[in-house]
């Protein structure tokens, strides 16, 4: 079937303190997958904080593009980025200065002017407020594009902070949400901080050897990564950042937006019976995901997170969870993202796993599941 690829610019006034009031670009990439004749299905993905949307839902490498896999299976699939991430706007970022002073030292050759200092702009870049505008607006230009009331959400890793309190605020407009390796402070802040913004600076830095040996820091079964994947991922990164991949090294730099976060936690997640009730909730994470559990626990309790300890906190009856085998938090780059794309099918269609709308499932490398007690 053909898959018709679309991006789009979304006009949109900014709420990040940074620019805000201005009308600024969101990019929004289309995959659609709808057969002829046939009401369109709309799925809405949404990044974590550090890698952009494309390559991590649409790497265009071998069978890992998660956002064709559910465009081929009759979907329409939309694809954000957030300011500060990918193709949308990026305020400023473009400077070198507004780098985390700790990664200036990365900047090497120096870019055209740049000399190491203070940021010029000593703020976080964003925060749950602007993150959950940016998620509305695409909503609803969704809603509309599509004659819909309502949009299945996917989110992965720090997508969590911005999907989950949305879909607990409108689940009007939210028809399911499948969170793999949601981050989830289970005694997080409820509050903003005071002041906003936050004091700080606008972006950090990531290398390619950081993110390889990052990576493989939770690669431990045999087969679990292909080798050739992580150059894959990272060119597909450095494609989504057209200054990032100009800078230092001739691997170019990954700039990763610092954004300030609350809201998203156990009081939020278990509000009005929102989630598990009107929004059925799919929880997936991979056994050697040590992003999204951290093990032992942080003593911070902003820093200290859990999948398990969101499934416990979500009130409605409709939630499940599933434990990938031999997967990390990379998931939709490894072994194990064709078993992924499958479940993620079978819960946007039926809204179960194996049958089930509640419960705990372990999934093996040929993708047998297997309830816990």
């Amino acid at each position: 079937m053909a898959i018709v690829t679309t991006d789009h610019w979304l006009n949109h006034k900014s709420t990040v303190p940074a620019n805000k009031g201005q009308i600024v670009e969101l990019f929004v990439r289309e995959r659609n997958g709808t057969p002829p004749g046939q009401k369109r299905k709309p799925v809405l993905m949404l990044h974590g904080r550090s890698i952009p949307v494309l390559p991590g839902f649409d790497l265009r490498y071998k069978t890992y593009s998660w956002a064709g896999t559910l465009a081929q299976a009759g979907y329409d699939v939309f694809l954000m980025d957030l300011q500060g991430s990918g193709l949308s706007a990026r305020p400023m970022m473009d400077d070198p200065r507004n780098v985390n002073p700790a990664h200036q030292h990365l900047l090497t050759p120096r870019p055209p002017g740049f000399t190491p200092g203070p940021p010029n702009y000593p703020y976080q870049l964003t925060d749950s407020n602007s993150d959950r505008d940016e998620l509305h607006a695409v909503v609803e230009f969704i809603r509309e594009e599509c004659d819909v009331e309502k949009v299945a959400f996917v989110g992965w890793s720090a997508a969590a902070f911005t999907m989950g309190p949305y879909a607990v605020k409108n689940p009007g407009r939210v028809e399911s949400l499948f969170l793999l390796a949601p981050i989830f402070p289970a005694q997080g802040s409820s509050n903003p901080p005071v002041p906003l913004p936050q004091p700080g600076f606008p972006t950090f830095l990531g290398t390619k050897s950081g993110f390889k040996n990052g990576w493989g820091g939770e690669v431990h079964c045999d087969g679990q990564r292909e080798d050739d994947v992580v150059e894959a991922a990272w060119d597909a990164i450095m494609r989504s950042d057209h200054v990032g991949s100009t800078w230092g090294s001739y691997d170019g730099l990954n700039r990763i937006r610092n954004f300030a976060r609350w809201g998203w936690n156990k009081a939020t997640a278990e509000k009005g019976g929102v989630l598990g009730g009107s929004v059925p909730v799919l929880l997936v994470y991979g056994e050697f995901d040590t992003q999204a559990n951290t093990s032992p626990p942080n003593p911070n309790p902003e820093l200290n997170f859990s999948v398990p300890a969101l499934y416990d906190s979500v009130a409605g009856s409709h939630k499940l969870m599933v434990k990938l085998a031999c997967a990390g938090h990379s998931v939709p780059w490894e072994m194990q993202h064709k078993n992924l794309h499958e479940l993620s099918k079978h819960w946007l269609k039926h809204h179960k796993v194996d049958g089930k709308t509640h419960g705990v499932f372990d999934m093996d490398v040929d993708g047998n599941l297997s309830p816990l007690p």
